[in-house]
């Protein structure tokens, strides 16, 4: 069995599961932000009559996209949450301005290995560099097996294997080769599927860049992405988790995969994520001259720490360009003390960015970095989809914390390889 097989066999009281099978597994830790948690509180108070939640010690909340409510009905929205919070014994509740809700979860130190972790959000699969299984789940799920029983039901997904070697070329970094993987296997290239990345590119990475990986699978419409655990996953998990004994579940050596797919990504170049969709992936040089009005770091895929010091790397000393609003978003509180700490803050404030307090960002255009027709933003968000920060006609890029930074010095998308 694989990793991932092994901690479903053991969360369902089985010895072995093969891919196919059906199991209910036991849940330690179901995650929401604002929005999910007011449609699950509203599904738990109106469909299932209310009632008793199984253990609220296993709910978090982060609210992390109405971070400060311009409307009566958002911030009522947020009132909702915490009543129901308080009132079912929630007492994991991280409140606006606590950051990003899975580096939230990370940071507090909330998940250890061999656990599962469910949430309302797509991106839940993130834990998957952690030496966990974790994946998204729909709103009645999480209420009627989650809150109610801790528990959840899995189809066993089949593997694949996700080769990755070589060394990256200038000005092109790991979500250059993560977005890669999207638009060369298609949006629907994993649907239920378990994806693993493995090989000497993984293996050099940092925990921080491997969690991008597990992360985007759901993009290419996976049940959830891993990367085999070793000991640089041993040494995050005892600097980080708050559990001091945890299971580490690692692959057999004869564990079989549906299929195997290889990249040598010293082939790949700098990639932007084009409107409609995460899977339009372009190279840069395709998409050079687009004038742009924002440039953001920021949101689930692009505000963490070293994504800062990169945008700190090329602002420094300089200005963005007249016609761009630059959006700064630290992924949580912790990242944000230590951007101040470096520097990096300043840095942006001198150069004519905004920094926004940690959060999801312009994620869904909830509350900032609303596009109006005919806007274009570059962005280290997740997602791009029409409509989704503003206006249906405006258009959202995504690219690398690099790419974004010297677009904004530019006031166009720009190949970094060709900036000073």
């Amino acid at each position: 069995m694989n990793m991932i097989e092994k901690i479903l066999a053991k969360a369902s009281g089985k010895k072995q599961v093969v891919p196919g099978d059906i199991v209910i597994a036991k849940i330690d830790l179901m995650v929401m932000h604002d929005l999910s948690s007011s449609l699950v509180s509203r599904v738990f108070r109106d469909e299932l009559g209310g009632g008793t939640i199984a253990d609220p010690s296993r709910i978090v909340f982060v609210f992390d996209h109405n971070i400060s409510p311009a409307t009566q009905e958002a911030a009522e929205t947020l009132v909702d949450a915490r009543r129901f919070a308080a009132r079912h014994g929630i007492q994991k509740v991280f409140d606006c301005g606590s950051g990003s809700l899975h580096h939230v979860v990370l940071e507090q130190g909330l998940w250890a290995p061999g656990q599962i972790i469910i949430g309302c959000d797509s991106h839940s699969t993130i834990y998957g560099a952690l030496g966990l299984f974790s994946t998204g789940v729909g709103n009645n799920s999480m209420v009627g097996l989650g809150f109610g029983y801790c528990r959840a039901w899995f189809r066993v997904p089949q593997t694949i294997k996700v080769l990755l070697h070589g060394v990256l070329g200038k000005g092109v970094s790991p979500r250059d080769v993560a977005q890669h993987l999207v638009g060369f296997m298609g949006e629907d290239g994993a649907v239920y599927k378990t994806l693993e990345f493995t090989g000497p590119f993984i293996e050099a990475l940092s925990i921080e860049d491997r969690m991008l990986f597990p992360l985007m699978s759901i993009d290419l419409g996976a049940k959830t992405g891993f990367i085999n655990p070793d000991e640089k996953t041993i040494a995050y998990a005892r600097a980080h988790s708050s559990f001091k004994k945890f299971d580490l579940f690692q692959n057999d050596p004869d564990v079989t995969y549906e299929n195997e797919v290889e990249f040598d990504v010293s082939k790949i170049g700098p990639l932007v994520a084009c409107p409609p969709t995460i899977g339009n992936v372009k190279p840069v040089e395709d998409v050079a001259g687009i004038p742009i009005n924002i440039a953001e770091v920021g949101g689930s895929t692009g505000g963490r720490l070293e994504d800062l010091r990169v945008l700190g790397k090329w602002l420094k000393g300089q200005k963005v360009h007249q016609s761009v609003r630059m959006q700064v978003v630290p992924a949580t509180r912790g990242i944000y003390l230590e951007a101040l700490r470096e520097g990096l803050i300043e840095t942006f404030i001198l150069a004519g960015a905004n920094v926004f307090p940690p959060g999801a960002g312009s994620n869904q255009a909830v509350n900032m970095g609303a596009m109006g027709e005919g806007e274009a933003m570059i962005s280290t968000q997740p997602r791009n989809f029409p409509g989704r920060n503003g206006h249906p006609k405006a258009r959202l890029y995504l690219a690398s914390a690099t790419t974004v930074a010297v677009s904004a010095l530019t006031g166009q998308i720009t190949d970094p390889r060709q900036a000073s």
